[in-house]
């Protein structure tokens, strides 16, 4: 083999060696990129703007956009650090006091947030209707009684945290947690199903409502998706 030959094949070999080593490279990275990410955050079902007046259209932004996305990517990263493979977000809030407080934190932001949009929609409010309306009244004596007593408990709810209605033994409760805690962790004081959820950490509200949390809950009944707290209160 002349000189000219054998250099232009050994190139040919050293660049098909660079292809090759690149591409095991790049197989790599989604190998660890899909193994990092076993969370993702879910699509808004709504525009940013579609529950004004209630909920102001760039608290809804930085809320989902930021907060959320937040919770999510350093849930992922939390996971991947400790090795954790997480069958489902219920399944690793079940079990989470066997989990770091970055895996709680971020689980719980995770979860309650993903909830917590469905749970609104424009033009939401009024009275409940179905099976969850007929439950309200049966634990609570009417849908005025149970609004107030919701209200109540978000309102109380010393510094961060969230006010919940749940279905436990068969009936309806309502309580808080702290944080980003949530009735499907096995360290909640309060368990149970969710199957209403109000967020009342100050990035939810402050922006227009500023320190009055009382009028943001006010606010936020106006936008309830009755729908989905009936397929809640439904589901098995």
């Amino acid at each position: 083999m002349d000189r000219r030959n054998f250099l232009k094949k050994s190139g040919l070999a050293t660049a098909g060696l660079v292809v090759a080593s690149q591409l095991s490279s790049v197989e790599s990275l989604a190998e660890q990129i899909e193994n990092e990410t076993q969370f993702s955050l879910p699509a808004l079902p709504y525009d940013f703007k579609a529950l004004e007046p209630h909920i102001d259209a760039l608290t809804m932004e930085i809320h989902y956009s930021r907060h959320h996305k937040a919770y999510v990517d350093n849930l992922n990263k939390a996971c991947a650090d400790n090795k954790i493979k997480a069958g489902s977000i219920e399944e690793l809030l079940a079990n989470i006091s066997k989990y770091p407080a970055a895996v709680r934190n971020n689980g719980g932001g995770h979860f309650n947030h993903s909830l917590f949009w469905r749970l609104m929609q424009p033009n939401g409010g009024g009275l409940p209707t179905g099976p969850i309306a007929e439950a309200i009244n049966s634990n609570f004596g009417s849908f005025d009684a149970m609004k107030l007593k919701f209200s109540e408990v978000a309102k109380s709810r010393f510094g961060s945290g969230w006010a919940w209605m749940v279905l436990r033994d068969g009936k309806l409760d309502i309580g808080s947690t702290p944080n980003q805690d949530n009735p499907l962790m096995d360290v909640s004081e309060l368990k149970g199903k969710p199957v209403l959820a109000l967020d009342v950490w100050e990035h939810a509200y402050y922006l227009k409502y500023q320190n009055k949390r009382v009028d943001y809950i006010t606010a936020w009944f106006n936008t309830i998706n009755w729908d989905t707290v009936n397929e809640l209160y439904a589901a098995k």
